[in-house]
Parts: structure tokens; C-alpha cells; sequence
């Protein structure tokens, strides 16, 4: 399905559950606090989508580096473990027209949620089977043999 049929969104998981939200998908590390899963009303929980610890630390010390914010979260979206994570973002994608991508930050602009949504609207992600995604998948694949 073309990217152009999704609508992605980004919402704080701390505003109230709308049914016009469609497929909730939080994308922290962490749990956000002083929400129960009912309150939350997340339908998937991508952690390993979400910057590192140490970036997000890093970023939360240093908010005037958003570029360089996004060089290095771009490049963390690489490695094995936030692949799959990608992986599972556009299988929703491919399931849900209306996608909210949640997340927990203050900012509204930026966040890891918003360039998510910038990657699956502009269809970044490399093709199947080319990038390092292919090689995250491969290694998968000898995994489960």
C-alpha cells in the first residue's frame, strides 16, 4: 500500500485516547509514567524503535542539537534490534490506515515520534532485501535455523 493511503500521526500518550486514532503505537524505551496500560490504550509497544538510553540522555542535555539528534538516531534505526523494530512499524502500517505514533516527550517537535512519522511518510526505509536492514534480517534468519 502506498504510503500516500497511511495516515501517520504523532500524539503524546499522555493526551486522551481518541477512536480516530487508529492503530496506537508507542514508541519509547520506557513505560510513561503514571499510566496504567488501560489508560494508555496502546495497541503496540515498539521500545526498541526508541533511541538508546544513551542517546536519548544525551539529547535531553543537548535539546539545541536536533540535527545531530537525528544523524545518530537515523543511524541507531540500523543496527539489528531497532531493524526489526522497523520491520514491525511498516507491517502496521501495511495492516492500519491510520496510524498514532505515541510518545511521552514534552516537546511536540521534536521527538523521536515525529521523525519516525517523517521516515514512514516519505517511505525512507530501503527497499526489501537492500541496506542494513537486509543484513539485520539475514542474521535473523541464521538465528532461527
Amino acid at each position: 500500500m502506498p504510503a500516500a493511503e497511511h495516515q501517520v500521526v504523532t500524539k503524546r500518550v499522555y493526551d486522551k485516547p481518541s477512536d480516530a486514532d487508529g492503530l496506537r503505537i508507542l514508541v519509547d524505551r520506557l513505560w510513561p509514567r503514571g499510566l496504567t496500560k488501560e489508560v494508555a490504550k496502546v495497541d503496540l509497544w515498539l521500545r526498541d524503535i526508541a533511541p538508546s538510553n544513551e542517546l536519548r540522555k544525551w539529547f535531553h542535555a543537548n535539546p539545541e542539537q536536533w540535527a545531530e539528534f537525528r544523524k545518530r538516531y537515523a543511524k541507531e534505526l540500523h543496527q539489528f534490534t531497532a531493524a526489526a523494530a522497523v520491520d514491525r512499524l511498516y507491517e502496521a502500517l501495511e495492516l492500519d490506515r491510520k496510524v498514532s505514533l505515541l510518545f511521552a516527550s514534552k516537546s511536540v517537535e521534536r521527538n523521536n515520534a515525529t521523525i519516525l512519522k517523517e521516515m514512514v511518510q516519505g517511505m525512507k526505509k530501503p527497499p526489501r532485501g537492500t541496506g542494513p536492514i537486509r543484513g539485520a534480517r539475514a542474521v535473523r534468519r541464521r538465528a532461527v535455523r
